[in-house]
């Protein structure tokens, strides 16, 4: 069985963040890591391979030479094969997505393509299910549980309300991994030796047969929220606090 895990390289969530040239971030000091949401399902793949051990399970990515750091964490978690799609340029969630499906069609074979269900630099929500459209191939997205029994697929997702929604999918398909679906394994140190040297396959655009990037999103202006202000605190007697209080919500907030 042939098991794809589509992986992003995104800012750690402690890390500070500061707008630069007013479309993009500025990338100095800060630690990346693979998108949480990714990491459960490089472990429901890693699972899927304990029960069926002929399976290989490969790790592909799209981003700057950057992103490599994160296909050595992911197979240093037990991932046999990493493809790289190297670019620099900015692009939209659907051309991310026609790139990988592509890369993953000249891979030829393919079974199972996990993903987390969205990035958390983006939450765009919108990469699986592109990779589905494009490949022609079902779909599941936020799946809380995962079982393959004879060539399919057997899923839960959460839907509005807090429902469960059970899902039946042939192979091939793809699954949007949510929190829930199981705990992401730590890489071994054995598992760390080992990823650093695994070979890693290097793709471009034009390998994908994408020469022009047509991306149907655009970044106009990127910056900062701006800053909240500090909270007033009203001191005194109770009954003098809550007149004051009343005389601040109805004529400085003017929420009454």
């Amino acid at each position: 069985m042939n098991i794809f895990v589509c992986i992003k390289q995104v800012p750690d969530t402690e890390a500070t963040l500061s707008v630069k040239d007013g479309k993009t971030i500025n990338e100095n000091n800060i630690k990346w890591i693979i998108s949480p949401y990714d990491e459960y399902a490089i472990e429901e793949a890693l699972k899927v391979k304990e029960k069926i051990p002929e399976s290989k399970v490969t790790l592909i990515t799209l981003g700057p030479k950057r992103c490599e750091s994160v296909l050595r964490s992911g197979l240093a978690m037990g991932a046999e094969n990493a493809i790289h799609i190297e670019t620099e340029e900015y692009i939209d969630n659907k051309t991310i997505a026609r790139a990988i499906a592509y890369a993953i069609k000249q891979e030829g074979n393919y079974n199972l393509i996990f993903i987390g269900k969205q990035a958390i630099d983006d939450d765009a929500f919108l990469t699986h299910i592109y990779i589905a459209e494009y490949l022609g191939i079902p779909v599941a997205t936020n799946v809380t549980l995962f079982k393959y029994e004879s060539e399919k697929v057997f899923v839960e997702r959460e839907i509005d309300g807090g429902e469960k929604e059970k899902i039946e999918m042939t192979t091939p398909c793809v699954i949007g991994a949510a929190k829930g679906l199981n705990t992401p394994r730590y890489p071994s140190l054995m598992g760390m030796m080992k990823a650093k040297k695994i070979p890693i396959k290097k793709l471009s655009l034009q390998d994908l047969e994408i020469e022009e990037i047509d991306n149907k999103i655009i970044i106009e202006k990127l910056f900062a929220p701006a800053e909240k202000p500090q909270g007033k605190i009203i001191e005194g007697e109770i009954e003098n606090a809550v007149k004051e209080l009343v005389r601040v919500l109805k004529d400085e907030v003017k929420v009454l």
